[in-house]
């Protein structure tokens, strides 16, 4: 209970060092990688009033803020493009581009765009890409993102994930005794905030359905914990459990119609499978230790989850069904905790201690482990859909800021409010 007790102690101590909550996320990138790869990016025609939304310089700041590419800056392109008749070759090799972005933005009849781009060899001028896309006038900045993911894919046969949305709570402190708590989504480049949820209790643990579409999480408003499945756009929602005790720590199945949870109605924290619609339980672990934080590989067909059955939170995986659970973490310290999987299911990432509180990388195949960061207290780590990067919560000079690093740790970001406290993120899927 020791090791429960202190993360509970550690929660206390990081939420009173909030401050009043709002402004954007900014991101700031800390690391990149060497060798990134140079392309221009050429502001879209556009014939009409200005644009609420610049698209180039969204996708700019997107390949910008991945640490693969370096974009040229705005100023120093030699000319100003739209179409591939207009692009003169020899003048973007002179200036060591290899690939360049193009496009020009319409009207449409019905209010929206038509957004076309081309990306381009700016050695051979041949089209690697190209697309029409249909927008509306309040979804630019998607569209903006889903173009930097095809350019991402393209050039470096990666999924990108700029038209993703990330999940994380926000506390406001009004005075000694009361704070407002906010479970809050925004675009994965911090933009487009929306407050899903505002409370004067405490808001825990939200996590993204496979869709995009819901989000799970623990609220204390009734003075007990309970999770809850709200609809992202209509704010709709319900209570799926609830009772005596500790109800706590959703994770969706990959089928959208399941959550595993952490539940003490029997008084010890065990883990349970609930249907949503129905509400029907399933007890998966039946231990006297501390059974918490559970999380379903891609595929479905496990779960781990944090216990300290062998003495110290580790991790271990059990059938979705129940059954023997078998401990996954060896040679990585006495304290691992917090676990998920990448989206392919080879590896987890998990909150590793030993002289501080860090995000570490276990390789399921090999059984090899590595920390990708090095601050002292670092937590809920959330991988990217595509499994190139990793959300967390670090401590920073004001409180709790997020984070995040790649899988290879070598690019670093930092993601702050302009004020106050943010923490517990979760990476949602790819929009449609």
């Amino acid at each position: 209970m020791k090791w429960l007790t202190s993360l509970v102690l550690s929660l206390a101590c990081l939420t009173a060092h909030a401050q009043s909550a709002g402004g954007p996320l900014v991101i700031r990138i800390t690391q990149g990688v060497e060798g990134a790869l140079p392309i221009a990016i050429v502001p879209f025609e556009w014939a009409g009033a200005p644009m609420p939304t610049d698209i180039a310089q969204v996708v700019s700041s997107d390949l910008t803020r991945s640490g693969r590419f370096n974009p040229m800056p705005r100023n120093d392109l030699p000319s100003k493009p739209s179409d591939p008749t207009q692009v003169n070759l020899k003048e973007w090799r002179a200036v060591g581009m290899d690939n360049l972005v193009i496009g020009r933005i319409t009207a449409s009849g019905d209010g929206g765009y038509l957004v076309e781009f081309r990306l381009l060899d700016a050695f051979t001028g041949k089209q690697l890409a190209g697309f029409q896309i249909p927008a509306a006038a309040n979804a630019l900045r998607l569209t903006a993102h889903q173009i930097s993911d095809i350019i991402y894919k393209t050039l470096l046969n990666v999924p990108g994930a700029f038209a993703t949305r990330v999940a994380y709570v926000t506390v406001a402190r009004r005075d000694a005794k009361n704070s407002t708590y906010r479970l809050q989504i925004a675009d994965a480049d911090g933009y487009d905030a929306k407050t899903i949820l505002e409370s004067p209790q405490p808001l825990m643990s939200p996590a993204w359905s496979p869709d995009g579409n819901r989000l799970a999480y623990v609220s204390f408003e009734e003075r007990n914990s309970a999770i809850y499945v709200q609809d992202v756009r209509s704010g709709q929602r319900r209570k799926v459990v609830s009772g005596a005790g500790i109800n706590s720590a959703p994770a969706f199945a990959p089928d959208g119609q399941r959550l595993a949870v952490t539940r003490s109605q029997d008084g010890n924290p065990d883990i349970y499978v609930v249907d949503i619609a129905s509400g029907q339980q399933t007890r998966i672990t039946t231990h006297e230790a501390i059974d918490t934080e559970a999380a379903w590989a891609p595929d479905g067909s496990a779960i781990v989850f944090t216990s300290d059955r062998s003495g110290g939170p580790q991790i271990y995986k059990v059938a979705p069904s129940g059954g023997e659970a078998r401990r996954v973490t060896f040679n990585m310290g006495n304290y691992n905790s917090r676990a998920s999987y990448s989206p392919d299911g080879q590896s987890l990432v998990m909150v590793n201690g030993g002289s501080g509180y860090r995000i570490a990388l276990l390789d399921l195949k090999t059984g090899s482990s590595r920390n990708l960061t090095g601050s002292n207290l670092d937590e809920s780590p959330s991988f990217a859909p595509n499994g190139s990067m990793i959300i967390y919560a670090t401590m920073a000079g004001r409180g709790t800021e997020l984070a995040a690093v790649s899988v290879d740790g070598s690019i670093k970001q930092r993601l702050a409010l302009q004020q106050g406290e943010v923490r517990e993120p979760a990476w949602g899927p790819l929009r449609q």
